[in-house]
């Protein structure tokens, strides 16, 4: 199985195939409305009004897995987030993207792409502490660690990069830009 052979359920309840958004460059992000990095809406927003045009999509797949941070329907998800940032870009469902209940778009994810890091600097360090509270084990497992952590699969259906929330949207930017 590869990522075109993937489903994900849209806001309004139908299947998105990723198989649509074949010889694209796709970027595939858990998001929260209530979250220390709901600012990077706004990034994303830019990137995808930057680059849609040559072939680039975003799969926004909200998440309420981490503190409770996306209390909302997915109604008042998509207002809050065209209202607040102006998101052209879809919405999917919200969803589980750890444990049982996780979507099977997000287990493909994590299986090719496991967690190798937050980077250096101040976020990465707090999320570091915040998360050996939660889970001892976090530096040697697959899961997702938090809100905004992003996946790019390059036009080939190939899944090249996961970025951890602490790092730079420029540097997600950069490397998107490089594949188109």
């Amino acid at each position: 199985m590869g990522f075109y052979d993937l489903t994900v359920t849209t806001a309004a309840g139908t299947e998105q195939s990723m198989k649509d958004y074949e010889g694209k460059v796709v970027l595939v992000v858990n998001t929260a409305t209530g979250c220390g990095f709901t600012p990077h809406y706004e990034d994303l927003e830019n990137m995808y009004e930057k680059y849609h045009d040559r072939g680039f999509e975003i799969v926004d797949v909200p998440c309420n897995q981490f503190a409770g941070q996306t209390p909302g329907t997915d109604e008042e998800i998509h207002e809050f987030c065209t209202l607040k940032y102006h998101t052209q870009f879809p919405q999917m469902k919200k969803a589980d993207v750890n444990g049982e209940t996780a979507i099977p778009l997000f287990k493909y994810l994590k299986e090719q792409k496991g967690f190798e890091g937050f980077g250096k600097g101040p976020k990465a360090l707090a999320m570091g502490a915040m998360l050996a509270k939660i889970d001892k084990d976090y530096k040697n497992n697959p899961e997702i660690k938090w809100n905004f952590t992003k996946f790019i699969v390059d036009r080939n259906g190939n899944v090249v990069a996961r970025f951890e929330p602490t790092e730079k949207m420029d540097k997600v930017d950069k490397f998107v830009e490089g594949l188109l």
